[in-house]
């Protein structure tokens, strides 16, 4: 207000150096506060800080000492863990998970350097699934290692049975480690700014159901499915879902058929890669460049940045996912 009356002022008065210069210097003044106003807010804006890209059992996985996996074991830089997402609510000093996986306790560490305890409560855990990679972590919040108290960890209603009937699981409830809030499919759960909606998805769910979720934001929205069969068993059409949301991270487990020897990949029913671009490849740039391939497998040659394979899902508009990128809501 106080620029704008100087400017004011001047405006009255358009004669003399003086006035001139004090005119650009108010000029300045303004724009600068409406930059800088423009950069708190969105420094202010809830975001998805990803923290682990690849299938259940990261990269390399154990017991495999095959050519692309040595990198790793050589150079632990090149390592990964598996899929999970941090969510970030600045304004409410909030912060969530998706998915508690074998590499909880250096994801937990990566979301508390991007947003540290003394200011953001940690406020929950959203699981997708009963499988290793999706919950396994939780068994750090227990009598053994956090000792954790109430941590939220939201639920499926199968998934909420499995947790409170199953050991070790159980004991977590049992010692108020977790906290089970629950979820069902298609209901939004408001946090603040923030609304999270589970969806069901068809998957092996030998112990739980298997959802994705859809995150919104106050500008933008996310979908996370880390794990899914076909696209062709699921009643949702996947160009639309892209087109629904502003970041679509999607379940990129294998690139194509043959990438594991001596398997009959027709009985693995994740989506190839080239599947998931096939399917995707009448949409716009715009909209293909929602689309960022999460949850892969260690022999999946997206991990390795420079290879053909990540040079082609580059080229034709797409994203792969990587640790630490950020995707403000």
């Amino acid at each position: 207000m106080k620029s704008a009356s100087i400017m004011g002022k001047l405006f009255c008065k358009p004669t003399g150096v003086m006035n001139l210069a004090l005119f650009r210097w108010a000029l300045v003044s303004v724009l600068f506060a409406a930059v800088s106003s423009s950069a708190f807010a969105a420094d202010e804006d809830p975001y998805l800080y990803i923290l682990g890209v690849t299938q259940d059992a990261g990269y390399p996985q154990a017991g495999n000492y095959a050519a692309h996996s040595m990198p790793g074991w050589k150079d632990p830089v090149l390592r990964r863990g598996s899929a999970s997402l941090g969510l970030i609510d600045p304004e409410f000093k909030k912060k969530y998970m998706f998915d508690a996986t074998p590499n909880f306790p250096a994801q937990l560490f990566d979301l508390e350097t991007e947003a540290p305890g003394e200011r953001y409560e940690f406020a929950g855990i959203f699981l997708t699934h009963a499988h290793i990679g999706h919950y396994a972590g939780l068994m750090f919040l227990g009598h053994e290692a956090m000792g954790a108290s109430h941590v939220p960890v939201y639920v499926m209603p199968r998934m909420r049975q499995f947790l409170n009937t199953n050991g070790p699981w159980s004991q977590l409830v049992n010692y108020k480690n977790i906290s089970l809030e629950p979820l069902q499919n298609g209901a939004p759960r408001t946090l603040g700014r923030l609304k999270v909606t589970p969806f069901l998805v068809p998957h092996r769910d030998e112990y739980s159901e298997t959802v994705g979720y859809r995150i919104d934001g106050p500008n933008k929205s996310a979908i996370f499915i880390p794990d899914i069969d076909k696209w062709s068993d699921w009643q949702t059409d996947l160009s639309d879902l892209v087109k629904a949301v502003d970041f679509a991270l999607i379940d990129a487990t294998f690139f194509a058929p043959g990438e594991l020897p001596g398997r009959d990949m027709s009985k693995i029913l994740h989506p190839f890669v080239t599947e998931s671009m096939d399917s995707l490849n009448k949409l716009s740039h715009k909209d293909r460049n929602k689309v960022w391939f999460i949850h892969m497998n260690h022999t999946n040659p997206l991990l390795n940045s420079n290879s053909k394979e990540s040079q082609r899902v580059r080229s034709e508009g797409f994203n792969i996912a990587t640790e630490g990128k950020r995707l403000d809501l």
